[in-house]
């Protein structure tokens, strides 16, 4: 498979997980802004800190403007990880690779792509109907990940655009897991409630998962036990690794390019440090610093395996 089409597949699935990723803290702040005394005014500050690169001055005065948020974050094109310049960038890939990809699924990015440039939008984000607009893009995502999941072969391609998924899955769920965390200077000990936790586990689709799970009342740990090693759930870091881990190994059995041994090994050592980590581990450490050194390692690999793969400089 030549390297522009591999990147354009790859990039094109990073995107779509953003984009699902981004919307579903979307939904979550949108949702607790209506809640003002849980909330604390502090709704929209996650996903302005995470999605956009607004100064700490700029996020204090916008996160409690709700339409400002939701405009800044879904359209603004001063935003550049705005909802609408994502979605463009996984249409732009996927137009590129049509011929890699099925019908099915580019029909699908496209539709989503009509949705987020629809001439009304940003009448309705002003409006009542904007919680309908973001229940309609999760809606859309959701569709397209069962048809990508029904109609892509298992072929070279989709581990190039499972590797992406899943790398985007990881980082974004480090960058959660950070900012939330953050909140009580990363402290297991310091407990707070299930209602601050929730939004955190909303974002992650983990919420129910969790009340199931976990009956006692030492939230801070058994959060970051779900979202960090949980093998079962989809989103946790461990389950993201395992199953980028797996496509990884794919893919440098089809390929083994020079520079797959230095890759795999920049793998492995993100990968290890989850597999064989606990929450005792981390209390050695500090949350803080070992999150900080996921996070980088995360982007090492992947600008490694750009290097290797994609014939980036």
């Amino acid at each position: 498979m030549l390297s522009r089409i591999a990147e354009s597949l790859y990039w094109l699935q990073r995107y779509m997980e953003r984009t699902d990723g981004m919307l579903r803290l979307l939904k979550t702040s949108y949702i607790l802004s209506f809640d003002k005394v849980q909330a604390g005014g502090m709704s929209w500050q996650p996903a302005l800190e995470i999605f956009t690169a607004l100064n700490a001055e700029q996020i204090k005065a916008m996160h409690v403007n709700e339409s400002a948020s939701l405009q800044y974050l879904v359209i603004d094109p001063n935003n550049n990880n705005a909802l609408r310049t994502i979605i463009t960038r996984a249409r732009e890939n996927a137009r590129g690779v049509q011929d890699q990809i099925t019908k099915e699924v580019w029909e699908q990015v496209n539709h989503i792509y009509h949705l987020v440039n629809n001439a009304q939008l940003t009448l309705k984000l002003n409006s009542a109907d904007a919680i309908t607009v973001l229940d309609n893009l999760i809606a859309a995502s959701d569709q397209y990940i069962g048809i990508s999941d029904s109609t892509m072969p298992r072929g070279t391609g989709w581990n190039y655009m499972n590797l992406g998924r899943f790398t985007e899955r990881c980082l974004l769920t480090v960058e959660y897991v950070y900012n939330f965390y953050g909140r009580i200077k990363f402290s297991l000990k310091d407990e707070q409630d299930i209602i601050f936790w929730r939004n955190l586990l909303l974002a992650l689709s983990g919420y129910e998962l969790h009340l199931k799970n976990y009956n006692n009342q030492d939230h801070n740990r058994n959060v970051a036990k779900q979202v960090l090693f949980d093998h079962y759930f989809p989103r946790s870091l461990y389950y993201s690794l395992d199953r980028a881990n797996k496509y990884l190994v794919d893919i440098t059995n089809d390929n083994a390019a020079e520079g797959t041994d230095m890759l795999k090994r920049s793998f492995g050592r993100v990968n290890s440090q989850v597999k064989f980590a606990d929450l005792a581990t981390i209390e050695q450490v500090g949350l803080e610093s070992y999150l900080q050194t996921i996070r980088r390692e995360l982007n090492e690999f992947s600008s490694l395996f750009g290097q290797t793969y994609f014939s980036y400089a």
